[in-house]
């Protein structure tokens, strides 16, 4: 009988499940069986939700107020006769539409390979070796190895269990820990009564186990709620609301605009006919079309520059809180060191022994030695596996423990794994029982003073020697001593018993203390540096002794401020609600805390955050998730980080580095710069052609400007150089600004004034070519039309030069450097002279050609706004200094 998935798993005993799968505990699968089954069953995998389709991206780019506003204008427009300029308006819509269809579908395909990014994998055993495979090519029959922090991929049937705790509120919604057994349970039994089960989408939260998948994909107990599921609408973020409401805000503004002119050219006595069309030419001038397309399209674009440096952002919203960050709270193994542990010596009674790089371990005649190095080896749950896994998995101490046995060639045949106690982080130890020569060895190993606290006596060469008070302060020091030096320690233990029921850590004898090095990773200093000039606080929060911490913290660059807490005070009982102003003092002027635990890291970003700090925290382990969650960006890494710290975090390091957080800060700084540069850019273009309108109108002279010509101006000189300052890598110095507040909204007083300023200027730019053209060069109207028309796109291509950083003068800024913004200039160029010069297009949009005069008038003229605006931010920048002086 073929293998298929088996309805009640948890109704079977282990030996049941086994055979009806037909496979292996010992051995598992073998990989010709595994692709068989592959390719039977399908990928292990939910049902994608089917992709939003173009009719319905199409539906959501139509819905908008400013889609149908533009519509009534066209309706106005055939209603009056002007059969062309409603024509025109309906095809600046479609290309609008079809522009914005391209950006979100875009988006949702960058988003979806992003998700790829972080596919997760699981630890399995295939022709009897362990090794790291693709949770989508689990199998019916495949031998899964778990342990705490692993996020369960496929339902399971546990076949071996030691201390087995699961989350399963994903499914049932109670959030205690369900313990977990190999026991068969009733048929009938509930979901969260079925002990002997694990199913995809749970979380490990203590323990160790084996189980054989009995079910993948849409046949898992989570793949049969997900059937039943509606897509969801996507993200949004609170920067897209908030350009919403911006451009909701700035349509209502303009439009009272326009009922102003309007009714000031009623008074004025013109004719109807042409206050309609005067009308329609101010809404659609008022109209900020490429708002929510460009934004979407930048948001994408550094989501994407942050995957190509490591940074996974899992969730939109995040890249708005990176630019904002003020506290860095980040561990030290693997984020700020390398992670590429190696045992430099072992800390025996009376001697140390050091550890050579590589080659041969010679053990000598210590037998202290020859123990801590089988106590290592035995109490690991690493694995260096086969051929299919050369660098093995597991932590990377625990795999220098298992390399520095083997070069001492020592043989473990004969030792039988009979109880497993996975590490604690309460109790900050491990231990593993195993049978040899019918006794039991307990084999323990944790953090020096948690061991040592255990042990009543210790090996001396071949003698046994109480641990009295004196002899354990003495191994105490060796430890700190060791880990001033920035060497990890852990502690080795055992003891020999006739039965394996005893409680593993009492009456212990210690062994050895190993010493581990880890080298810091190049890049960290640096990267330190430039968070300190960008007003970044790091404060490193790890569970390694004191003076380990401090060495590694110094050698970093981060200054331990007071030092490391003291021991009165704990971070775990800490309430961040109720902290007197001396603790508070010391926590805020602290930047190194050693021997923290998983709850306080919670408690302190609590603080953190109630002190006004935006705190970005970095984490790996299963009792990191709170912490995680509650900090305002929570960075899990990728390489050793668990798959709940994942699923808990908005940011996932896929290198693991502390450099690829100041880069991603880097680039959520530039993102809302970008943004903020091209809305603007935008709100100017527009003002100025409400005002070169309203005010012409207003005047009396003739309308300067068409709807068709607004329109057309909208689509070019509007859409495009806006994409290409969204598009921008941003200002190079921007790591040297403090970080913005987090409450900061995108137009602010001073981007309103410039808003203000740079419109007039193109507007007074605009009004003064379209007078000169009337009275000086005595053009027709129609004539001056097309040197206002040219005037106007001419100034408003310069003033992306003047949206850019208004901290530097136009040669510097960060649009000169954009070579996004090069190309955009110069496609408009192209399309205005199209519209100048090709018949057909001049025709359309009522543009006769000006003459020589006219058109040395208009690119004259056009110039003004980019040579005013640089000049004007010179003479305030003076007067202020003046004023400061």
């Amino acid at each position: 009988m073929k293998p298929e998935f088996i309805d009640v798993p948890h109704a079977h005993s282990v030996a049941e499940v086994l055979q009806m799968l037909d496979t292996d505990a010992e051995l598992g699968l073998s990989c010709h069986e595994a692709q068989k089954r592959l390719a039977r069953h399908g990928p292990n995998h939910l049902r994608q939700i089917k992709p939003r389709s173009t009719l319905s991206i199409l539906f959501h780019q139509v819905r908008g107020f400013i889609f149908w506003l533009l519509v009534a204008a066209s309706a106005f427009a055939f209603s009056i006769g002007d059969t062309a300029e409603a024509t025109a308006i309906l095809i600046v819509l479609v290309l609008n539409v079809l522009i914005g269809v391209f950006t979100e579908r875009r988006a949702a395909r960058s988003m979806e390979a992003l998700r790829h990014i972080a596919d997760t994998h699981t630890r399995i055993r295939r022709d009897g070796h362990v090794f790291m495979a693709d949770a989508r090519d689990l199998v019916p029959g495949d031998i899964v190895i778990i342990e705490a922090g692993d996020v369960i991929t496929a339902d399971l049937r546990v076949i071996k269990a030691t201390g087995l705790e699961c989350d399963e509120s994903v499914l049932t919604g109670e959030s205690i820990a369900v313990a977990k057994s190999t026991e068969a349970v009733e048929i009938d039994s509930i979901l969260g009564e079925r002990i002997g089960m694990l199913f995809k989408g749970s979380a490990v939260t203590r323990g160790l186990a084996e189980a054989v998948v009995t079910g993948t994909g849409m046949q898992t107990e989570v793949g049969h709620i997900s059937a039943l599921v509606q897509a969801a609408e996507p993200e949004s973020t609170p920067l897209e609301s908030q350009l919403n409401r911006l451009g909701q805000k700035l349509v209502g503004l303009m439009i009272a605009l326009c009922g102003v002119t309007v009714g000031a050219g009623y008074v004025r006595g013109y004719p109807v006919t042409e206050l309609i069309q005067t009308g329609i030419a101010l809404a659609v001038a008022a109209i900020p079309e490429g708002l929510p397309v460009v934004a979407t399209l930048c948001l994408a674009r550094g989501m994407w520059r942050m995957a190509t440096h490591n940074a996974l952002i899992r969730r939109l919203s995040s890249v708005e809180t990176l630019g904002a960050t003020t506290v860095i709270l980040t561990d030290k193994t693997g984020t700020l060191t390398e992670n590429r542990m190696s045992v430099t010596r072992y800390l025996l009674s009376g001697e140390t022994q050091e550890v050579t790089a590589e080659g041969p371990l010679d053990t000598g005649q210590s037998p202290a030695l020859l123990w801590a190095l089988r106590i290592g080896a035995l109490c690991n749950s690493a694995d260096r596996g086969g051929p299919l896994q050369s660098e093995g998995t597991g932590d990377p101490m625990e795999l220098a423990l298992l390399d520095v046995a083997a070069r001492a060639n020592l043989d473990l045949a004969g030792y039988r794994v009979v109880a497993e106690h996975a590490f604690d982080p309460d109790h900050r130890m491990m231990a593993q029982i195993h049978e040899f020569e019918g006794r039991f060895l307990f084999s323990v190993k944790g953090a020096p003073e948690a061991v040592l606290a255990r042990c009543t006596h210790v090996l001396s060469d071949s003698v046994t020697l109480p641990l009295d008070a004196a002899a354990r302060h003495a191994w105490q020091n060796k430890s700190s001593a060791a880990a001033a030096e920035g060497l990890r320690c852990l502690a080795l233990a055992m003891k020999s018993r006739d039965a394996s029921n005893e409680h593993p850590y009492a009456d212990l004898m210690l062994i050895a203390i190993v010493a581990f090095a880890d080298p810091m990773r190049h890049e960290v200093p640096a990267a330190i540096a430039a968070c300190k000039t960008a007003g970044i606080r790091v404060v490193m929060v790890t569970g390694d002794h004191a003076a380990t911490a401090l060495r590694i913290a110094r050698d970093a660059g981060i200054d331990p401020g007071r030092a490391a807490m003291p021991d009165d005070l704990d971070l775990a009982t800490l309430d961040p609600a109720r902290v007197d102003p001396t603790t508070a003092q010391r926590l805020l002027q602290t930047n190194v805390f050693a021997r923290v635990s998983p709850s306080g890291k919670l408690a302190l970003a609590t603080f953190l955050q109630k002190s006004g700090q935006i705190v970005a925290m970095t984490g790996d382990g299963v009792n990191d998730a709170p912490a995680l969650r509650k900090a305002d960006i929570g960075i899990a890494m990728g390489h050793r980080g668990t798959q709940v710290a994942r699923e808990a975090a908005e940011m996932v390091l896929r290198d693991d580095s502390f450099a690829t957080i100041v880069t991603a800060v880097r680039e959520g700084r530039a993102i809302f710069d970008n943004i903020r540069k091209f809305v603007v850019y935008l709100m100017s273009c527009n003002l100025s052609e409400v005002l070169v309108v309203g005010i012409a109108v207003a005047a009396g002279l003739p309308a300067p400007l068409t709807p068709l010509q607004i329109l057309f101006l909208n689509l070019v000189t509007d859409v495009f150089p806006a994409f290409a300052l969204g598009l921008g890598p941003g200002d190079p110095d921007i790591l040297k600004r403090p970080p913005r507040h987090a409450k900061e909204s995108i137009m602010g007083r001073h981007q309103w004034r410039r808003v203000a300023w740079l419109g007039t200027l193109i507007t007074v730019a605009t009004l003064g070519a379209f007078g000169l053209a009337l009275f000086w060069l005595a053009l027709a109207p129609a004539q001056a039309t097309t040197v206002a028309f040219l005037t106007l796109s001419l100034a408003q291509l310069w003033n992306v030069i003047n949206a850019g950083d208004p901290r530097r003068g136009p040669v510097d800024s960060g649009a000169m450097r954009n070579p996004f913004v090069w190309g955009a200039i110069t496609l408009c160029l192209g399309l205005v002279a199209t519209a100048l010069w090709v018949p057909v297009f001049s025709d359309v949009l009522e543009l006769p050609s000006p003459g020589g005069a006219g058109l040395v008038l208009a690119l004259g003229t056009s110039f003004l706004p980019l040579v005013a605006m640089p000049i004007a931010a010179l003479r305030a920048r003076a007067q202020n200094h003046v004023l400061q002086s």
